[in-house]
């Protein structure tokens, strides 16, 4: 099986479950813990888990840059790290709701550094696939990097995809700014959220004939109504999901998405794939944290 090249960030993931609303000045109980994290890290260690040869690429702090490199390489992922000796690695504050869902602080730390020498073309040698995180294009200087290395992958007729990542983000540089740095990507990999903030409809065959127009596959995440894939002429595949104890949604994008790669490179049929990410997904949202247990 020919391997993936992820391009995303490694956060560090302090999830915050409180056992009601916030008091404002003063305490409230909490489960309180620190995951390894961040959307392209959550994928190539789930990429990693279930076989795939995965490459992923990252800034980190320097002082950090051994301690990620033996992580990564412990979850069967080929490191390719670059070590910030100025900024610090990436925070993410997530505060967990009573039914999973979750809000964000983040401090992107050295991941708004990633640069083009960072990105060389040679990266793109023995991948079949390439998948960048949305993440990436938020900022210009990691942005004008991975678009480069997207038409590279493109001119060398290798697979493209892309996760929009932070609907919080995709409203600060607009539906339209992102369209336009992301068009003709292979595959667009959305939520609902994200997929009513790039098309500003909530008709799921409207979202893909929309995105359809930008990418040559859409798949839509719905969460627990299952997911969707389609393109131009509409929905083409719906699946529902399998009940489950919603503890903590971190990362059960990233295993959705990482699932349905491993499947179609096995050479599963489209069925197969989107039920293989759906399951993934749903066993993600069981435990705390956006990474699968080793």
């Amino acid at each position: 099986m020919s391997g993936v090249l992820v391009v995303g960030d490694v956060i560090t993931d302090v999830i915050v479950m409180p056992e009601g609303p916030m008091v404002r000045g003063s305490d409230r109980r909490a489960t309180i813990r620190s995951r390894p994290g961040g959307s392209g890290a959550n994928q190539a260690v789930w990429l990693g888990s279930i076989g795939v040869p995965v490459k992923f690429v990252a800034r980190v702090a320097a002082a950090e840059l051994d301690a990620n490199i033996a992580y990564f390489r412990s979850r069967g992922v080929e490191p390719l790290l670059v070590g910030d000796a100025e900024a610090p690695s990436g925070v993410l504050i997530s505060i967990v709701d009573a039914d999973g869902e979750r809000s964000f602080l983040t401090d992107r730390g050295a991941n708004l550094k990633l640069c083009a020498a960072d990105l060389p073309q040679s990266l793109l040698d023995d991948v079949q696939l390439l998948m960048v995180s949305g993440y990436s294009f938020f900022t210009a200087g990691p942005r004008g990097a991975v678009i480069a290395l997207l038409k590279a992958a493109r001119e060398r007729n290798v697979a493209t995809a892309v996760d929009p990542a932070s609907v919080g983000f995709l409203r600060e540089v607009g539906a339209e700014a992102f369209l336009k740095w992301t068009q003709g990507v292979g595959t667009i990999f959305a939520n609902l959220d994200e997929a009513l903030e790039l098309t500003g409809s909530v008709d799921l065959n409207l979202q893909m004939q929309t995105l359809g127009r930008f990418y040559g596959r859409v798949v839509i995440k719905r969460g627990v109504a299952g997911a969707a894939i389609g393109g131009r002429t509409g929905v083409q595949l719906s699946l529902p999901a399998p009940p489950s104890d919603v503890i903590d949604t971190t990362g059960a994008g990233d295993a959705f998405a990482a699932a349905f790669i491993a499947s179609e490179l096995a050479g599963k049929p489209v069925d197969a794939c989107l039920k293989a990410g759906i399951a993934a997904g749903a066993e993600a949202v069981t435990r705390i944290g956006g990474q699968p247990l080793p």
